[in-house]
């Protein structure tokens, strides 16, 4: 019974750690695949460097992107921060 005891403090600091850091990385995680995989023609994004563009055309592991009226480029899914709203 006193092991227990010694190991409690333990059990509740990880509990603590798991709930307040584990857990919402991963829904965080979830969220941005599923935009990811939500992601199509048209749509307007921000580039992890900043860059506020639209897409062309959605591939598998790339999006090719329009920076302006003449520049198309490709872009990895991984630096896609977010989705912008109309």
């Amino acid at each position: 019974m006193e092991a227990v005891g010694q190991f409690l403090p333990l059990i509740m600091l990880f509990g603590i750690f798991y709930f307040l850091i584990i857990r919402p990385q991963q829904k965080q995680q979830k969220e941005h695949a599923e935009m990811l995989e939500a992601l199509s023609k048209g749509d307007k994004i921000v580039t992890s460097g900043g860059l506020h563009v639209e897409i062309v055309k959605v591939e598998e592991d790339f999006i090719k992107i329009k920076l302006n009226d003449t520049s198309i480029v490709k872009l990895d899914k991984a630096y896609v921060a977010k989705k912008l709203e109309a």
